[in-house]
């Protein structure tokens, strides 16, 4: 993923001297060596509409390498994804104002970009004049607002230590090392390396131009246990038992301070919340035949309230305002998934009118995304309609908070069987699951809900519409 660095200025660096006087007879002479620089700010972009402040993961780019328009520079992490951040400019990377592992505003200055080679030093020298005349930050105290995150990740004693052999993990100098002087890895990534020791220089990243992500790691840990001497593993004292420093404070990644400051926001908004029982006999036979061509039950439950929404628009409406609210013109289901440090909502976009099939594929590529902090914006932003399942961990019920901006959420609990009675007044036995719908109910009423409901009990308890 990348982004343009779109907001740019030019810092002057010519002296008073040489600027035109009013009344002056004639011009002073044009020096060729004290032509103006053009020296540009790199600023943090926004990365999405709800991004306030970026933290920098990393610099792809050190201070002195020439740049291209639409080289990636530095992999900033937004409220929601790590994004690689591209170049407007042809250039040379002068000076780096924001270090790795610490944050800035959206629109502050992150790093200095020079036109030419001659002019870095120029560049540097304004970035130190800069430094020098802003008071240093005070220490980040512990408010409602997203603090800016200096360590995101506690400290605690290396666990395992890992030496990876190169024979084992590619050569020495890592793909995306830039020259070896730093290797690219996502921030899960490096807090694994942290805890267990492990030299990320040796391992080979499968992300995006070489990038190092979890997996990755995981991998070099259990090439290392079963390697004969190229990787050995040494325990220096027991794990921990959950990787965290017991009684430590630890201020909000810029993920977590995104989701506080949304869960703070649907606060303001009046719901309410409407429970109902599915049997899910049919849908759990459909997908027991579908599953072997990739359908997955999130995809399948999709589909399925889609279609119902189809029916019932004013479920899938949004108010944003307080005073109006507009009848989405799309059908896009976001799917609430756990990801490490937080919680991201993918979107499956018009799902009433793709295919189970497709849409099971595009899921799966959603998820994978999603755990790799790969998501685009409109793929995370774009819902109108969100569903919250915990049914795989056996939860038989729970509700969900509202997302702002959205009407509706359904919290989905497990299939589970249950002893019925049926309509002829006997004892039967069926597979039944339970949901919570929160809603807004300055535009959606309980009626509203219980026809909706009602509709969705009938695709599911008769799915034959799903595969079409």
């Amino acid at each position: 993923m990348s982004s343009h660095l779109l907001h740019t200025s030019f810092i002057p660096t010519a002296p008073p001297s040489l600027r035109r006087r009013p009344g002056c007879a004639s011009p002073l002479p044009r020096t060729p060596l004290l032509v103006q620089s053009k020296i540009r700010e790199i600023f943090m972009p926004a990365l999405s509409s709800t991004m306030t402040e970026g933290k920098i993961v990393s610099w792809i780019k050190s201070e002195g390498d020439k740049l291209s328009k639409g080289e990636s520079v530095v992999v900033v992490e937004s409220d929601k994804a790590d994004m690689d951040v591209e170049s407007f400019y042809d250039g040379y990377l002068a000076a780096i104002v924001v270090d790795e592992g610490l944050s800035a505003a959206v629109g502050s200055t992150i790093a200095l970009l020079a036109e030419t080679e001659e002019e870095i030093a120029l560049a540097i020298a304004q970035s130190k004049k800069t430094s020098s005349s802003s008071p240093a930050p005070a220490p980040p105290a512990p408010t409602s607002d997203a603090p800016k995150v200096f360590d995101e990740m506690p400290s605690p004693a290396p666990a395992m230590k890992a030496s990876v052999g190169t024979n084992a993990l590619g050569s020495a100098e890592h793909p995306a090392s830039e020259g070896g002087k730093r290797v690219v890895a996502s921030p899960y990534a490096k807090k694994l390396a942290k805890d267990f020791g492990v030299d990320l220089k040796g391992v080979f990243g499968s992300g995006p131009n070489g990038r190092v992500v979890a997996k990755d790691v995981e991998a070099a840990l259990a090439a290392a246990k079963v390697s004969g001497g190229g990787g050995k593993v040494q325990t220096s004292e027991p794990p921990k038992p959950s990787g965290v420093d017991l009684g430590s404070v630890v201020p909000f990644t810029t993920m977590q301070g995104a989701v506080s400051r949304n869960m703070v926001e649907s606060l303001a908004v009046p719901t309410f919340r409407v429970g109902y029982t599915f049997t899910t006999d049919a849908l759990d036979a459909l997908y027991k035949k579908i599953k072997s061509k990739g359908v997955t039950m999130t995809a399948l439950l999709a589909k399925a309230t889609a279609l119902a929404l189809v029916k019932h628009p004013v479920v899938n409406s949004s108010c944003r305002d307080g005073k109006s609210f507009t009848y989405n013109t799309h059908i896009n289901v976001a799917v609430a998934v756990a990801i490490d440090g937080g919680l991201i909502t993918p979107v499956l976009q018009d799902a009433d009118k793709v295919d189970i099939y497709t849409l099971s594929r595009k899921w799966k590529e959603l998820v994978d995304k999603a755990r790799a902090k790969q998501l685009q914006p409109n793929e995370y932003t774009t819902g109108s309609f969100t569903l919250s399942n915990l049914g795989m961990f056996g939860v038989d019920r729970f509700d969900a908070i509202l997302p702002p901006g959205t009407g509706a959420i359904m919290a989905v609990g497990a299939s589970q069987p249950t002893v019925v009675g049926t309509k002829d007044g006997r004892i039967g036995m069926k597979t039944q699951m339970q949901v919570n719908v929160t809603a807004d109910h300055r535009v959606i009423y309980g009626a509203d809900l219980a026809a909706f409901l009602q509709t969705l009990s009938k695709i599911i308890e008769d799915p034959k519409d799903l595969t079409f």
